[in-house]
């Protein structure tokens, strides 16, 4: 033992620390163990209250249950407004239950273990009204918007705002006082004022329609709604039907941007299909009736690749680009060595003999892969949508197809403007005998100008595998939409292809909702065909040379 004198001031007090510490802990072990005997008792009690009879006395119970902070508690309140909550008629064990017909698997609801299966009628429901329903609802909001997770906070915040009732008002009040996040306290608020809505009092009426203007979340609108239906005062009605004027119009305008983006993405798939038609058409003056099937070759192309690599299905779609692009353009190639240079300067005789090739391919691939539809998957980054509001929301798909056709465009701009073998391409189509004069090799322009033709469509298979199943006539649904724009924007002019398909797609989507998905199309057919009776060369004629 070191004696009394020897020992540091510094060490007597992180003596004295250590027994305050273990002191002060021991002081709190009773009132925590208390607290968990409560909060026991609390949940046995809210248990008990739940084989009564009496509703009253079950309200009780929930409410018992719920303040109880018992880890179990969410799973009975949810199984109990779910109507599987039921006990046992020999020894009112509660249960959780899942019925197969005559039979029940139940559960222990107390300790989790399964307790077999048993007949219906050994089982009694616990049996809930409406306002029970509603009470329930509040308490699992509670419940679930005490979880540390944001995520579990703001689902359970808007379950809240989705079935609002009168015995909400309290809680909405109590959970706003704690609540830190700021995406759900904006939920909150408005599940809030929606209450208030329903208050008898009708300046709180007002006030509420003052907060509310200009929200467009759907329940916001709906509960307006119904207010102009059952509203007296005509002080509040006439708020009310200014109010919902208003959200009116403003869901009107998101709903004309909407239709506009699902245009521009319709139109951005036409521009994808009939971009490499136009290269053909315009430059070769081929009439390719296969160009279709082309770009299901490239549909295919991804499905292959897809099936290569299950397990990087992003990468696998990335380098479908290429592969596609390879694919079909060979195939073209070969198409154009074998059978299209024998016809050029005859363009009926090659339309019927593109229109055998495309029977020959979409019998080689119902061989190949069947004649079933094929999905691919999209990768991660494509699924989803982009919620711009409560009414406006983007598909990141349609997203991602509308960029991916305009780079598409200006790549192949970019060769054609800037590269060699695009300024022989131009050559050849302005005048095929100067360029022929100039030492340019005409025919090994018109093979690679078909490949070139023929890999955009592949290119544009990729991207329509993302929208549809892939299947042997996937690309029969395009041939006369790729042939309309390409005649409507100015054969051979690529600018005319853009401009021409995404008109062509915004203004079907602006006759389908009146005309229908047909009608529609026949409707536009009728407009470039009289369109083509007033300007015979398309939106971009060719000038000069190209023009002849």
């Amino acid at each position: 033992m070191y004696p009394a004198a020897n020992i540091s001031r510094k060490t007597k007090t992180l003596f004295v620390t250590l027994v305050v510490f273990i002191t002060y802990s021991i002081s709190l072990f009773p009132i925590g163990f208390c607290h968990a005997r409560e909060n026991e008792t609390q949940f046995n009690e809210g248990l008990a209250l739940l084989l009564q009879r009496n509703f009253k006395q079950k309200e009780v119970g929930i409410k018992k249950i719920a303040a109880s902070s018992d880890p179990r508690s969410e799973k009975i309140l949810t199984s109990l407004l779910a109507g599987k909550f039921y006990r046992l008629k020999k020894d009112t064990t509660l249960v959780y239950t899942t019925f197969n017909e005559s039979v029940a698997e139940v559960t222990s609801a107390i300790d989790g273990k399964p307790l077999g299966s048993v007949k219906k009628r050994k089982l009694k429901k616990i049996t809930i009204n409406n306002k029970l329903r509603g009470i329930l609802k509040n308490a699992l909001a509670e419940i679930r918007l005490g979880s540390n997770d944001p995520k579990v906070r703001e689902k359970a915040a808007d379950n809240l705002l989705n079935n609002p009732t009168p015995e909400s008002a309290r809680l909405l009040e109590k959970l706003l006082k704690t609540e830190k996040d700021e995406t759900i306290i904006k939920i909150l608020t408005t599940a809030s004022h929606i209450v208030n809505l329903r208050n008898p009092d009708n300046e709180q009426k007002i006030l509420a329609l003052d907060n509310l203007q200009g929200n467009l979340t759907p329940v916001v609108r709906n509960e307006i709604s119904r207010l102009v239906t059952d509203e007296s005062d005509p002080v509040v009605l006439k708020k009310a039907e200014s109010v919902l004027a208003s959200l009116d119009a403003k869901v009107s305008f998101y709903g004309f941007l909407e239709t506009i983006f699902f245009g521009l993405s319709l139109g951005s798939v036409l521009v994808l299909a009939a971009i490499g038609l136009a290269i053909t058409f315009g430059v070769i003056g081929v009439i390719n009736m296969a160009h279709g099937e082309l770009i299901m070759i490239g549909a295919y192309t991804t499905y292959v690749i897809q099936q290569l690599m299950p397990e990087s299905i992003g990468i696998a779609l990335l380098l479908s680009i290429p592969a596609a692009f390879c694919v079909s353009g060979l195939t073209g190639i070969i198409i154009e060595r074998s059978v299209i240079r024998f016809l050029y300067g005859r363009p009926l005789e090659t339309l019927l003999a593109t229109f055998g090739i495309s029977l020959v391919l979409q019998q080689t691939v119902r061989s190949i892969f069947s004649p079933l539809n094929r999905s691919v998957a999209s990768p991660e980054w494509m699924s989803g949508s982009l919620q711009l509001n409560p009414i406006l929301s983007l598909t990141n798909n349609r997203i991602a197809i509308l960029v991916f056709s305009l780079l598409v465009f200006a790549g192949l701009y970019f060769v054609l403007k800037k590269s060699s073998i695009g300024l022989q391409v131009r050559a050849v189509s302005q005048n095929r005998k100067m360029a022929r004069a100039m030492g340019i090799q005409a025919a090994r322009v018109d093979a690679l100008t078909f490949g070139l033709g023929s890999g955009i469509a592949g290119i544009a298979g990729v991207a329509l595998s993302q929208l549809t199943n892939v299947g042997p006539n996937l690309g029969q649904n395009y041939i006369i939409d790729s042939f309309m724009v390409v005649v409507f924007g100015g054969v051979g002019n690529l600018w005319g292809t853009l401009i021409g398909g995404l008109s062509l797609g915004v203004a079907n989507k602006f006759l389908e909702p009146w005309a229908g998905t047909v009608l529609a199309k026949i409707l536009i057919l009728v407009f470039i065909i009289l369109f083509i009776q007033k300007r015979p060369q398309g939106l971009f004629p060719q000038k000069g040379r190209a023009a002849g």
